[in-house]
């Protein structure tokens, strides 16, 4: 008997096998994966990561198994506005409605009925810049079609068994008062979170007190009369649409054991689950969009493209990753190197991160003939203003090159030119040489003086090297880290050899000799 085919060593792989077998426990032969998004705020960088990866798992779910899947972006636009935030307009407008389903906010920004529906309208445009293939859901929606009311009457049957699996973790005057339901007030239209004085299960009605006016009410739970917990009411999605497969955070991983407990304590199966780790900023802060410490979406895809971003994405989600500028050079490079090595056929596809980015299509050409590092230490050296200038270049090492014929890396000349204006040309800080230093660059000005104009980039990497290793450094690393700190301004960058060949071997002469004479007149 032949053994099964193995399984492709990549997380989406890892993560789609689990969802096939609880289909091939459950039956079913559809999944449902969901992201959930909170439209109090508008989508962030946290959003494109859930909905990214999560699309991934449906790839590898799909490769693996034929089976159809669905990913559902389910919005809980029925959640109450807690509170103004701090960017957006006619704030006034908003302070009379906290307490109240965000679809019964008004749209501060005048463009749709509620603050709910604008949020939405948000995600929905920004989902489908990336082109997601996904079907967005409405907790209204949901909640006021009755499309939850069977699961809402089982929640009301098990009201006391949720209350006894949320309790322990309530301090003991919110324990006192505590229920799954929340009642919307008859009146004022506030979500109300009250004491369940009687729940009647065969009505589906709940009986409570306005603690305000000591007034009495009896409120149906059925059909946006009422919605549920956050805990409580993730459950009962689950519960309710039978979902397979929900990613999150670090920070909700009690949420996901109350919540999956609350599901097996209604008689069925919570999905599969996987917890990210968060991202955090340039200090190794966890990243809070009410800190604004963070890099949003819009700010990585003005300095990298979107490819790059999925790229930084994929690598290690159970890991914390530092999220800030300086990451987006690395990660354009590091998916440069992933396309090259998927149209080259090396290695495994659905190991490649490009595999997934690119919908489990292969590209019909690879990424970039000069890294992105290359060209902003190009861009550095010559000062570039436009894109023009760093063009002059490229022909020069690649004469066929044209931002016709080679689209992607024009948009990365682009990137360069932007990202070195703005945080590059900003802390360039040239040190001077030592004296150890400064003998390597004049012999390595003299040797790259006995070369041909057309040397390639192999020959000048290891013309640098043997450069190094004839003269006493510490370490080699020391001899490039005098490279681009003397030369450059900087205290990393690329493969020395390759820029040599892109910036030329006469103006890296030129460029030697200029820093020589900078120290010696300092």
């Amino acid at each position: 008997m032949n053994a099964p085919p193995a399984l492709p060593n990549s997380w989406p792989f890892r993560e789609a096998a689990r969802v096939a077998e609880r289909l091939a426990r459950s039956g079913k032969t559809h999944a449902l994966f969901e992201t959930g998004y909170g439209p109090s705020g508008l989508p962030h960088i946290g959003t494109f990561m859930e909905v990214a990866r999560t699309s991934w798992i449906r790839l590898a779910f799909s490769r693996l198994t034929g089976l159809p899947s669905t990913l559902l972006a389910f919005s809980d636009d029925m959640d109450a506005l807690r509170k103004v935030p701090g960017n957006v307009p006619n704030q006034d407008l908003l302070r009379g409605f906290i307490g109240k389903p965000l679809t019964q906010v008004p749209d501060p920004f005048g463009t749709h009925d509620s603050f709910g529906a604008h949020n939405n309208a948000r995600l929905r445009a920004f989902l489908d810049q990336f082109g997601f293939e996904y079907e967005f859901a409405s907790s209204t929606d949901y909640y006021r079609g009755g499309r939850f009311n069977p699961a809402l009457r089982t929640i009301a049957a098990h009201h006391d068994t949720i209350r006894a699996i949320i309790a322990p973790t309530l301090g003991p005057e919110r324990r006192a008062t505590y229920s799954p339901i929340l009642p919307i007030h008859p009146e004022t239209g506030v979500v109300m979170q009250v004491r369940i004085d009687h729940v009647d299960t065969a009505a589906a009605m709940v009986t409570w007190t306005d603690p305000d006016t000591s007034a009495t009410y009896t409120t149906s739970i059925l059909d946006g009369a009422a919605k549920l917990q956050w805990k409580a009411d993730w459950a009962m999605r689950w519960f309710a649409l039978d979902v397979d497969y929900e990613m999150s955070g670090k920070d909700l991983i009690d949420s996901v054991k109350l919540s999956s407990a609350i599901v097996r304590a209604l008689d069925a199966a919570p999905p599969e689950t996987f917890t990210y780790e968060l991202f955090l900023d340039e200090a190794g802060q966890k990243i809070s969009k009410s800190k604004g410490n963070g890099l949003s979406v819009e700010q990585f895809l003005a300095y990298g493209p979107p490819e790059s971003l999925g790229q930084f994405m994929f690598a290690a989600p159970q890991r914390a990753k530092r999220l800030y500028f300086d990451v987006i050079p690395k990660a354009t490079d590091e998916y440069i190197a992933s396309v090259d090595a998927l149209c080259a056929g090396r290695g495994v596809a659905e190991e490649n991160p490009a595999w997934f980015i690119h919908g489990g299509v292969i590209p019909d050409r690879s990424g970039s003939a000069i890294p992105f590092g290359m060209l902003l230490n190009l861009a550095s050296v010559v000062n570039a203003e436009t894109p023009d200038l760093l063009w002059g270049f490229i022909r020069a090492y690649r004469p066929e090159a044209s931002p016709e014929t080679e689209p992607f890396l024009a948009r990365l000349v682009d990137y360069a030119v932007r990202y070195y204006q703005d945080f590059v040309r900003p802390t360039k800080q040239y040190r001077p040489a030592s004296a150890l230093e400064a003998a390597a660059l004049q012999d390595l000005a003299n040797s790259l003086r006995s070369l041909p104009p057309g040397t390639d980039a192999e020959a000048l990497q290891t013309l640098v090297y043997d450069v190094g290793k004839r003269h006493p450094f510490a370490a080699l690393r020391d001899w490039f880290g005098c490279l681009y700190q003397v030369l450059l301004g900087q205290s990393e960058g690329p493969r020395f050899g390759g820029f040599v060949a892109l910036y030329g071997i006469a103006p890296t002469i030129a460029l030697i000799e200029t820093a020589l004479a900078r120290d010696a007149a300092g």
